[in-house]
């Protein structure tokens, strides 16, 4: 048996396939196990059963082949131990199963005979099951299709709604930005006022001055005339 699921290895959806091949496999034991103790009808049935399971196994470890090309480098090298072993058991039962099919007097029972006309029975028996196996797999396939759309379109939901928080961040971004250039024009603004303010102070002073200094040469000029 292969090893159980890393938690830190693969993607989701490269997880998900592994998960549903470890179902798939230990269903498939059990029903390898279970044919050995049949015969006839129920035998022909367990077979067909399990040969469907195997391919079942084998479609999802291709699906897990595919997929890990999107894991992460670093986790790469123990997938692929994983998958070396999947493939090994997979080859082990696909023997066991051809090893059980072979056993033709446990296949038919009583009714067995080494007569060529049954093997129009086999042939009829055969198609059947090719016929079934392949409504199974396209029954299988549909289904893994439709949890790739799933989580394709959960993902697109994802990435929309990331776009809808960019957008509204863009938005207040600009907002600020309108804000700061405002801000700058109000600076600008009072910087203006305070240089005239300044302007008109300094003004006023040198008027201020010149008054004071005025009066002063009128006070001296009068005290000088009138000691004359």
């Amino acid at each position: 048996m292969a090893n159980i699921l890393d938690s830190e290895a693969g993607t989701e959806l490269f997880k998900h396939y592994e998960t549903e091949y470890q179902l798939v496999q230990a269903d498939l034991v059990q029903k390898l196990d279970q044919i050995s103790e049949l015969t006839g009808e129920p035998r022909k049935a367990a077979l067909s059963t399990a040969e469907r399971a195997l391919e079942e196994a084998s479609e999802l470890l291709d699906q897990m082949n595919m997929e890990k090309q999107n894991v992460p480098s670093s986790s790469r090298t123990a997938i692929n131990k994983r998958l070396r072993d999947y493939r090994s058991d997979v080859d082990k039962y696909r023997r066991k199963l051809q090893t059980l099919a072979t056993d033709r007097s446990a296949l038919f029972g009583g009714r067995y005979t080494d007569n060529p006309g049954s093997s129009s029975g086999d042939r009829h028996f055969e198609q059947r099951q090719q016929l079934l196996s392949g409504t199974d797999r396209l029954d299988r396939s549909t289904q893994r299709l439709k949890a790739s759309q799933a989580l394709a379109a959960e993902t697109e939901a994802i990435g929309a709604s990331t776009l809808a928080d960019l957008h509204r961040q863009r938005e207040v971004i600009e907002h600020t930005t309108t804000i700061l250039y405002e801000s700058e024009g109000y600076v600008d603004r009072s910087v203006k006022t305070l240089k005239g303010m300044a302007r008109r102070m300094a003004t006023n002073r040198i008027i201020t001055i010149a008054i004071i200094t005025v009066l002063v040469l009128l006070i001296i000029a009068v005290i000088v005339s009138k000691f004359r």
